[in-house]
């Protein structure tokens, strides 16, 4: 966690928890759970569980140990841990295509897909309910990230400089 490791401090005060994966006395895989406010930095977004919520965030695996289960080890202790804990709904961010079969696997389900673009200083935000997703979750996940009333019907794209 070297390059978290000035943020972990803050983290662990605002109620944040780390889960990690340690190989021969050395963490090789973490991920972090907050039920607070947290910032969404590939989105530029925050996202705001609910009560009985939480979300699953800034997970990583040292690279000479990926493809190896560590990840999916991590996932699985905090749902674990949630669901012990009652908490009702988990969201998670994935965009590396490993890590999405092992969250479905762990139990998530897509529900909404972004396209995220840059061009110069302007970066384009394109929202979608996920192919088969639950519409009335695609509008809670909505909510949850501020971007109540961005719908399916027409192309919702915000542009920021």
């Amino acid at each position: 966690m070297r390059s978290d490791a000035d943020r972990m401090a803050a983290r662990f005060a605002r109620g944040c928890r780390a889960f990690a994966q340690v190989v021969d006395g050395a963490v090789v895989s973490y991920g972090w759970l907050s039920a607070g406010r947290e910032w969404v930095g590939e989105l530029a977004l925050h996202l705001d569980p609910a009560p009985g919520e939480a979300y699953v965030w800034n997970c990583f695996t040292l690279e000479a140990h990926r493809r190896r289960g560590h990840y999916r080890r991590v996932l699985q202790g905090i749902v674990s841990v949630a669901r012990s804990e009652g908490l009702r709904r988990l969201w998670i961010g994935s965009v590396d295509v490993p890590a999405e079969k092992a969250d479905a696997d762990a139990g998530f389900q897509r529900v909404l897909r972004f396209d995220v673009s840059r061009d110069g200083t302007t970066r384009t935000l394109a929202v979608s309910a996920a192919p088969g997703a639950d519409e009335a979750l695609a509008d809670v996940a909505r909510h949850r990230l501020g971007l109540r009333g961005w719908t399916d019907t027409g192309p919702m794209v915000a542009r920021f400089h």
